[in-house]
């Protein structure tokens, strides 16, 4: 009965730890940024199938960029980290916006 407890503990713990793990890294499927310039809406689903994650989550962890840009004196503004990472792309790609207004919404 003692080995059975044990067992039965274990499983829940392993399935509780498992549940946290993939709640965790499940990213959303859009991210809206709210600069006074107007909405950006971030189609983060899109952008996953396009791309490695490490494209833009280039640190090798899954923090929101505003952890570090903006914060950290060493990392580029976020705005000026968003301009360069997304337009550019988007010019590389020849596809998605490139224009402000394409992008900010009022």
């Amino acid at each position: 009965m003692k080995k059975l407890m044990i067992l039965l503990t274990a499983i829940i713990l392993a399935s509780s730890v498992a549940t946290v793990v993939i709640a965790a890294t499940t990213p959303p499927a859009e991210v809206l940024y709210t600069p006074k310039m107007g909405t950006v809406t971030f189609n983060h689903t899109t952008h996953q199938e396009l791309t490695d994650c490490i494209s833009c989550h280039h640190t090798g962890d899954y923090a929101q960029c505003k952890s570090c840009h903006g914060v950290d004196v060493k990392a580029p503004k976020a705005k000026n980290a968003y301009h360069i990472q997304c337009k550019d792309c988007h010019k590389e790609m020849k596809q998605g916006p490139t224009k402000c207004k394409e992008c900010h919404i009022k």
